[in-house]
């Protein structure tokens, strides 16, 4: 046992001071530890050594250990003052984890990402109105190695190569570090619930929101992983918590796919609103037997999310589907009309009216000699599965179509528009296949050289009164020589003056021109699909080959003129991009839509019958304007139809009239036909996904219900595809 003489004369000795020897080996030991800190071998990253506890740890010890002073005792109370001073020294000298300043910025994960819509742009810009991602403006030029070090961790597998200062808050990105996703017309964010932004599980289908802050995503080419995100957004400011650095893992060269951004264009529009018919009873359009909009919408739908409703044209999700319509007799009149009204399910006020145009289908006996020009975009873009491979497939499937007779020229274009193959029966059928076969994507998209090229070749095997049609296949913009959709347009309308028409198919996403197909397609006298798929290929360029080619009618237009004694109001469900001025429809020399062999098309007006309390414009203070024979002539007319249209090698158009009367009337909706009930319900689903207010208490159920009773006949399984597309609507936007 001590003594407690002992422990009180130890605790009143003095204490030596320490030698030379000993304050040169502490010394030492802290220089070390100091070099260890900031002259490490790495260059980015975690900075190498131990932590600060750990060397504080290994100093004592190699201090204790060096039995400076005899007594342990002594030793320790000399030792301690020594440690702490270097320890002192080594915090003074430690860089701040956050960049040596200060203040401590926020990271990327702690502010959440920002929408402005996009204003109207050139040509090859992101899309109008499409919602984009700011970024909040760098404070500094200096980032710490640290924040970057968690960016670089929280980064996709597909994450660009390590990031130059330049690269860093607001610097100009590097000429090779790929472009990161951006937000395009086909990512609505009204589709995702908070919870899954937050969680940083948005489907993979499409690219989730660029985080801003300090450092921009833009910028870097970094994007975080779906799990990584949701790690990242738990730190929720730095004042609050500090996350350690952590050394990034190395990402093989061989295995970094960097996404580009999405740059899909689609037309914005509004919704056609309610006319009064006393002030305004007039509605004129061009016919439309597009089906792209259609297509594009099924492919987000199947990818997760709700589409843009500016990618929604209702007309062309009504027109998708083949209906029984009543057609003509003979070929003299290359179409018939039907027009029926009924009750409308969504609202009990109104009524429908349905306008249902059946075209000639021509025998397969009877069809004309057709000259095609495949116009086939190989740019880099098209480099991937839904495009070129896709685009080769659809054309053997057409090419296999067609009669030995016909003939085939194939125009690519890329840096620069060339001919692959010469006009070519169809007879020397293996010959075609192997230059469709042989197309290699690489190079811009000369777009405008390929539409001259294309329609040089057409010209050259004109065949009189045959099929003379360019059929262009792309992905997205012309970026060589003229870009501007005015411009194509002019070239377009001047070069069908020929007698030669153009169609248009889109391949891919996330570079897709879709206003640009409109354009080109609408003024060339053809039509505009997207396909997606090889079944879509194989009902647009197979099973719709027919209609695709071979145009009955051309620049078809319908004026509805509705009687105000018996309809109050009216809306066109549709159509929002295919209006024309009243006068327009006399006019010959303005452009409209064509119908192919076999065509259906089908508008769909909602009128408010006179007195039914559903009105929703308020009527005149002053009253109708009187007449001169004291009432309004063909008072029991609900409206007055008149379509026009002109024979495909003729510039005079002719005049078809049906007048809408009660005995169009059928007394319930479920009375209508089982294609016209059907059409309603695809008219319902197109309004409810572009959130319109007629449709705004009319659950995807009820559409259900509708479309399931009106199946009928569906020997290519379009309608069931259909019902499935509404199941996932439903499903992702709710039943609201």
């Amino acid at each position: 046992m001590v003594d407690d003489n002992e422990l009180r004369k130890l605790r009143d000795a003095a204490i030596p001071a320490p030698g030379e020897s000993a304050k040169a080996r502490a010394f030492e030991a802290a220089l070390r530890a100091y070099d260890q800190q900031n002259i490490s071998a790495v260059t980015q990253g975690s900075v190498g050594g131990l932590r600060l506890t750990e060397r504080a740890r290994k100093l004592w010890s190699e201090i204790m250990q060096k039995k400076l002073i005899a007594t342990p005792a002594i030793a320790g109370l000399v030792a301690l003052p020594i440690a702490g001073y270097a320890t002192f020294h080594m915090l003074r000298e430690q860089p701040s984890p956050f960049g040596g300043d200060e203040k401590i910025t926020e990271t990327l994960a702690d502010k959440p990402a920002t929408l402005k819509p996009l204003t109207k742009q050139a040509p090859g810009d992101q899309a109008v109105n499409e919602p984009t991602v700011t970024t909040a403006p760098a404070k500094d030029k200096k980032v710490s190695a640290d924040v970057e070090d968690r960016d670089a961790s929280d980064a996709l597998a597909s994450a660009a190569p390590p990031k130059s200062e330049s690269t860093v808050a607001g610097g100009a990105a590097q000429p090779n570090a790929p472009v990161s996703p951006t937000l395009s017309s086909r990512l609505d964010l009204k589709t995702y619930s908070g919870k899954e932004v937050e969680s940083g599980t948005l489907p993979a289908s499409r690219p989730a929101p660029a985080p801003t802050g300090e450092v921009s995503r833009e910028s870097t080419g970094l994007m975080p992983s779906a799990p990584n995100a949701a790690r990242a957004n738990r730190v929720q400011g730095a004042e609050s918590k500090l996350v350690a650095p952590q050394q990034p893992a190395a990402i093989p060269a061989d295995q970094i796919a960097p996404q580009e951004e999405n740059r899909d264009r689609v037309q914005d529009f509004k919704t056609n609103p309610v006319h009064a018919a006393l002030e305004d009873p007039v509605s004129t359009f061009s016919i439309d037997v597009d089906t792209a909009s259609y297509s594009f919408v099924r492919g987000s739908l199947k990818q997760g999310y709700l589409p843009l409703a500016d990618t929604v044209r209702v007309e062309e999700m009504i027109n998708y589907f083949p209906y029984d319509w009543k057609g003509p007799d003979s070929a003299s009149t290359p179409f018939n009309s039907t027009v029926s009204v009924m009750p409308t399910p969504w609202n009990t006020h109104t009524k429908l009216m349905h306008v249902a145009i059946k075209g000639f289908d021509i025998k397969p006996t009877e069809q004309p000699k057709a000259n095609l020009v495949f116009l086939i975009d190989v740019s880099g873009s098209m480099d991937e599965p839904d495009k070129l491979p896709l685009l080769k497939s659809a054309f053997r499937l057409l090419v296999s179509k067609l009669k030995t007779d016909d003939t085939i020229s194939i125009v690519t274009y890329a840096g620069d528009a060339g001919t692959v193959l010469m006009p070519t029966k169809v007879a020397e059928k293996d010959k075609i296949l192997n230059a469709i076969d042989n197309l290699q994507p690489g190079g811009s998209t000369a777009g405008e050289a390929g539409i001259k090229e294309a329609y040089k070749l057409a010209q050259q095997s004109f065949i009189k009164d045959g099929v003379n049609r360019v059929m262009l296949a792309t992905d997205g913009d012309f970026n060589v020589g003229q870009t501007d959709d005015d411009d194509l347009k002019r070239l377009i309308e001047s070069e069908r003056k020929t007698g030669v028409f153009l169609s248009v198919f889109g391949f891919g996403r996330g570079n897709l021109n879709d206003e640009m197909m409109q354009t080109i397609a609408q003024n060339g006298n053809g039509t505009a699909a997207y396909i997606d798929t090889l079944a879509e290929a194989e009902k647009v360029l197979v099973e719709d080959a027919s209609s695709t080619l071979f145009t009955i009618a051309k620049d078809v237009k319908i004026q509805v003129e509705f009687n105000p004694d018996k309809v109050s109001e009216y809306r066109l469900i549709g159509y929002e991009t295919r209006a024309l001025n009243r006068e327009d429809f006399n006019n010959d020399r303005v452009d409209a839509g064509d119908i192919g062999s076999g065509h259906s098309v089908t508008a769909i007006y909602e009128i408010t019958p006179k007195g039914g309390g559903g009105e929703q414009i308020d009527p005149l203070r002053y009253g109708q304007a009187m007449v001169n024979n004291g009432g309004v002539a063909n008072a029991d007319e609900y409206a007055f139809v008149k379509i026009r249209y002109k024979l495909p090698n003729e510039d005079v158009s002719k005049l078809i009239t049906t007048p809408v009367t009660s005995a169009n009337e059928v007394a319930s909706f479920d009375q209508a036909s089982t294609d016209q009930r059907f059409s309603v319900a695809v008219a319902a689903f197109g309004q409810k996904l572009r959130d319109e207010d007629a449709t705004a208490k009319f659950g995807y159920d009820k559409i259900m219900e509708i479309a399931t009773a009106a199946r009928g006949a569906d020997p290519f399984g379009y309608r069931s595809e259909f019902l499935s597309l509404v199941r996932l609507a439903s499903a992702l936007g709710g039943n609201r």
